[in-house]
Formats: structure tokens, C-alpha cells, sequence
């Protein structure tokens, strides 16, 4: 069936949108570049929200000025600003839009222009994958361990330092998921689990390069350092051969960006020195989502039925048509998987951590001679150390704790609560008191206050799935934070970057801690019960409520003293309690 061709004068307009589209963020250097004068690009600025919006108002404006051009006028600016990549974008869709006589003078007039613009998009390729493989060895060889390190630098090698993950067939695996809540089940089950099925090996997961691999895991069992040996991995050509480009992406630092509209966009700002401007939809490109989990509409991404005003959404769905990795604790994986029915040709893999011989690897490599055998004996002595060292974060702190501890008390590792507190006393004492038992330390009023503050800070931003924050949301509740911000430091990280600075704690898992003491502390029941973001943390609530006198668990449960939390304190001390009871006690509350 035939249709009406447009000539050239037409297609300003059809392509307008497509060209602001793809300039996006870099619109005000476009606005230079088309001789906008300052007062028309701050109103431009000032009168809408979105870049590509931004962009379109500011080919409006150079089309009122010059009485509105042709198509080879605007080509002719793109070629200046040096955008190929959307000249040769639009050539693409020129035969079907021309009439046979236009088509015929085209491409009598362009073809030497075309063939300079897709040998300057191959260049610009070669070199935009040279600098991204360069960047992620750069930034990704080394992993920062929480201080202070057993003997190493505070950054070692991931490629040395990396010890062979257990990896299954997560179709196959039938774990129950609320193993990812990992308090609420017997550790000691999930090892045996884990030994009854056969493992996948790393270099299994490249045999056949899938459109879409999603990998699922609980919280520190290894997931982004399985992702960032990808990357070095890549980096230096030993998989993924056949992707150009390969670009990785934080779901905790997508959450500030609620606004961005378009893949391009989205790129601008995390690799903009790289990518600059350059549009990657013709090219074989594979995006690497780590932390599905944490991404803060991930309600909306699964229901793409309901109505969003978050223009983010529509970037991870726009995403999908490429080559996908995409990391989440289970219960994210779980549900997002029936997003992905389409994808034919995809592999999902479960990481169940470290097995015994990796757990023994591990030890041997990184702690100190003279403390190796109290590791082991310790872990063997401990059913729950034991099933918690198949979690690589668990095992290094647990690792750090022995090591530099001159005796370890039989109570530190009963319970997973117990495990919890002795690795955020041990952080604490390391950063700020280093000569100073725990004791002495929680007799200082000033003291229990600051652990208070360093709660309230995870409370407040972790029940409003804020994993990345910056000062002013701390400063919202804790007032001092500008005067004291050192302070809190080895429990929240200040990452610097090209935008300015972010917070974040040094790992989920303490964020989650700290947010379930101050929820004991300072939180009524039927708060706690209520709220949906605190499922997680109920174990430990009701952990911190199990406290024996010989337990570090007593420094961490009267933090905001009261006539009720001490009768709670006593009440919940009380052995003949069980889960159940406290359960129906915080319920009574």
C-alpha cells in the first residue's frame, strides 16, 4: 500500500523532536552553538523541567529566528556541533520518507557527507570503548573493604582478592525466598541447602551470550563484586567479545535522578566525559543494574500498568531492549522475572556465596598467620558463625573481629542479632575509640548518643528507601551533622562526585541494624509492625529483645532511657519468652 512522501522542506519538523531527543542534556551548549542569546536559553532553562524539552524549545526558537529552515540547514548544524550519530540516525529513515526525485538529488548532493559522519561515529566508537574499559579498570580494579583491613590497603585488587562465588541454576534451585530476609531462617539450613546443588562455574556463565541475565542473591553475598569482575573481565576482552559498549548502573544512585526521561540522558550524567552526546541506539550495547532491590519505584517498573510520574520508570523499561545483567536480592529477581516472559534467550543464576572450601580459601589468603587457627576453631565452635561465613560480608567481618580481638567471648555469635551487634560495636570502637573496651565506651552518655544519632539517621532515610542521601536530608533530623559530620564516619561513607557529594552507609546490611536499634529504642510496636519497609528488620528487633547480661546485645538496647523501655528491657530479658510472646508483646504495646 502506497503512501504520501514527504519532500526535504518537511522534514525540519518530522525530525526536530528526534534531534532534541537525542541532544537531551547537552541542550545549552547546542543553544551556544545555534547563536541563542543568554536571556532566551535562562528562560528556556527556567520554563521547563525535562532536557529533551529544554532542547526542543531551543530549535523552536532558532526556527522563529530564521524563518523556518530546511532539513539541510539543521543537518548542517548537526554536522558543526558534531553530531553524526543523529545525522546518520535520520539518513536511515530518508528512503522512505522522500519522494524518488528528492531521494535522487540527496543523496546526489550528501553522499560524501555520510560517508565522513559514519567514519566519524566509528572512530568515536573505538574510542568511547577504549575509555570505558580504561575507566572500569581504573575505578573497579580495587575494592574498598570496611576499615580497617586484616592485612591489606584500604583498596586491594578485585581480581586477586576475588574467591570463586558458589553459583547455581536459580531456576533450578528451589530456595524458599524468604531466605532472602535472611534473619527470619535458620542460617545452618541454608548452608545445607546450599551444598545439595551443583554449581554453575564462572566461566559457564559466558558459553552462550544471553540477551538477559539476572542474577539473584541475598544482601552481602557477593552480587556487585560478581558484576565488577565482570567489568575488569570485559575490560580486558575475556568475555562479552561481541558488546562495543558495556555500562554499569547503581539503582541506589538512580533514585536521584527521578526526572531524567531518556536513556541518552541518563548516560550524560554518569558518563558524561565518555559519552558526550553520542547516541548509542545502533550500537550492540549491554547495561549491567545492580541493586534492583534498592531502586525506589520498583513497584511502578512491575506495574507498568499504572499511571507514574517518575520519567526514570521509562528509562529502565526503555533499557530492556538491550543486553541486560541485572542483580537483586531474591525476592526483586523473583518479581521482576515476569517482566521478562520476551526474553527467550536469558540465564538466571543464584549466588549462594562461599562453600567450605572457599570459606577455607578465604581465610587462608586473607588473615594473618598467627590468628588463622582461632579463626577456624571459632568457626567450627559456632553453628552460627559458621553458616553465616558462606556470606562473603559476614565472613570478612567476622574474620576482622577474631583477628584483632585478644579473646572471643563463646556469646559473640549465638545469633544472628549477636553476629550484627558485635560487628557494629567493633566498627565503632575501630574508628573512634581504638584504645577503649566496649565497656568503657557505652559509660559515656555522649557516647550512647552519638550511636543513638548514627540510628536515627538509618531509621529515618531507611524507612523512606533512601539508601543514597545527601546533608540536607541528614540535617532534616539531626540538626549538628554539618558541625559533627566526622563523627559519623566508618558507619556513613561521603562519596564525591562530578554533581557534588552523596552519603551512604558502608553497607545495606549496617544501614538495616542500626535502623532496627533505633527502632527498638525509640519506636512503638505498632509502628514498627505497621510499617512495610521494616520487615526486614524485625528479626533483629526481636534479637535485640533476646539480650542475655553476657551479650553485647545489653550496650545497644538502652540508648533513649525511659520508665518503659527499661520494664521493656527487663521484660524481654526474661529467658521464658519466646518469638512468639515478644511478638504479641510489641503487638500489645
Amino acid at each position: 500500500m502506497s503512501r504520501n512522501k514527504l519532500t526535504s522542506n518537511d522534514l525540519i519538523s518530522k525530525y526536530c523532536g528526534k534531534t532534541s531527543y537525542q541532544i537531551g542534556s547537552d541542550w545549552f551548549r547546542w543553544g551556544r552553538h545555534l547563536n541563542l542569546s543568554d536571556s532566551d536559553l535562562d528562560n528556556i532553562g527556567s520554563d521547563n523541567i525535562k532536557c529533551y524539552e529544554k532542547a526542543d524549545m531551543v530549535l523552536k526558537k532558532w526556527k522563529q529566528k530564521n524563518g523556518n529552515p530546511s532539513w539541510e540547514q539543521l543537518k548542517k548544524e548537526l554536522v558543526a556541533f558534531e553530531r553524526y550519530d543523529i545525522v546518520v540516525e535520520i539518513e536511515k529513515e530518508l528512503e522512505d520518507d522522500l519522494s524518488s526525485h528528492e531521494k535522487i538529488r540527496y543523496e546526489t548532493m550528501n553522499f560524501d557527507l555520510s560517508e565522513q559522519a559514519r567514519k566519524k561515529i566509528k572512530k568515536d566508537l573505538l574510542r568511547m570503548s577504549a575509555e570505558l574499559k580504561n575507566y572500569y579498570l581504573k575505578y573497579y580494579g580495587e575494592v574498598g573493604e570496611l576499615q580497617p583491613l586484616i592485612k591489606a590497603s584500604a583498596n586491594v585488587s578485585l581480581i586477586q582478592k576475588f574467591v570463586n562465588l558458589y553459583i547455581v541454576d536459580a531456576v533450578n534451585a528451589q530456595v524458599e525466598r524468604s531466605m532472602d530476609a535472611v534473619n527470619t531462617v535458620e542460617r545452618k539450613k541454608f548452608l545445607e541447602k546450599q551444598m545439595r546443588y551443583t554449581p554453575i562455574s564462572y566461566s559457564e556463565i559466558f558459553m552462550k551470550e544471553k540477551s538477559l541475565t539476572l542474577i539473584s542473591g541475598i544482601a552481602g553475598i557477593g552480587k556487585t563484586w560478581l558484576l565488577r569482575k565482570f567489568l575488569l573481565d570485559w575490560s580486558n576482552g575475556l568475555i562479552w567479545k561481541n558488546v562495543e559498549l558495556v555500562f554499569y548502573l547503581e539503582c541506589r544512585r538512580l533514585n536521584q535522578y527521578s526526572n531524567v526521561s531518556n536513556i541518552n540522558e541518563l548516560l550524560d550524567i554518569f558518563y558524561k566525559e565518555i559519552v558526550n552526546g553520542f547516541n548509542i541506539s545502533n550500537y550492540t550495547v549491554l547495561f549491567i543494574i545492580d541493586g534492583l532491590d534498592e531502586f525506589k519505584y520498583f513497584n511502578e517498573l512491575l506495574n507498568p500498568n499504572l499511571t507514574c510520574n517518575y520519567p526514570i520508570v521509562k528509562v529502565l523499561e526503555e533499557i530492556q531492549i538491550y543486553k541486560n545483567v541485572i542483580a537483586g536480592r531474591v525476592y526483586a529477581i523473583d518479581q521482576y522475572q515476569n517482566l521478562t516472559t520476551k526474553h527467550s534467550n536469558k540465564l538466571s543464576i543464584q549466588i549462594m556465596g562461599f562453600n567450605e572450601n572457599g570459606i577455607n580459601n578465604y581465610i587462608e589468603n586473607h588473615v594473618l598467620k598467627e590468628k588463622k587457627e582461632v579463626v577456624k576453631t571459632t568457626l567450627k565452635e559456632s553453628p552460627i558463625a559458621k553458616a553465616m561465613a558462606s556470606v562473603p560480608f559476614y565472613l570478612s567481618s567476622m574474620c576482622k573481629i577474631i583477628s584483632y580481638s585478644t579473646k572471643i567471648d563463646s556469646n559473640s555469635f549465638l545469633t544472628m542479632t549477636d553476629l550484627y551487634a558485635n560487628i557494629f560495636l567493633y566498627f565503632l570502637r575501630e574508628h573512634f575509640f581504638k584504645n577503649k573496651v566496649v565497656f568503657e565506651i557505652m559509660e559515656d552518655s555522649s557516647n550512647k548518643k552519638r550511636i543513638l544519632n548514627i540510628c536515627k539517621i538509618a531509621y529515618k532515610l531507611f524507612v523512606e528507601n533512601k539508601i543514597i542521601f545527601s546533608k540536607e536530608e541528614i540535617q532534616a533530623f539531626i540538626n549538628d551533622f554539618d558541625k559533627n559530620e566526622g563523627s559519623f564516619y566508618g558507619f556513613i561513607e561521603k562519596i564525591e562526585t562530578d554533581l557534588g557529594y552523596y552519603y551512604q552507609f558502608a553497607h545495606l546490611t549496617i544501614m538495616e541494624f542500626c535502623a532496627s536499634v533505633y527502632a527498638y529504642n525509640c519506636i512503638s510496636s505498632k509502628e514498627i509492625i505497621a510499617n512495610e519497609r521494616l520487615k526486614s528488620c524485625l528479626s533483629m528487633i526481636c534479637g535485640l529483645a533476646n539480650k542475655n547480661q553476657n551479650s553485647l546485645l545489653k550496650f545497644l538496647v538502652n540508648l533513649n532511657p525511659s520508665w518503659f523501655s527499661s520494664f521493656r528491657n527487663w521484660f524481654f530479658g526474661n529467658r521464658m519468652i519466646g518469638r512468639t510472646g515478644i511478638i504479641w508483646i510489641l503487638l500489645m504495646k
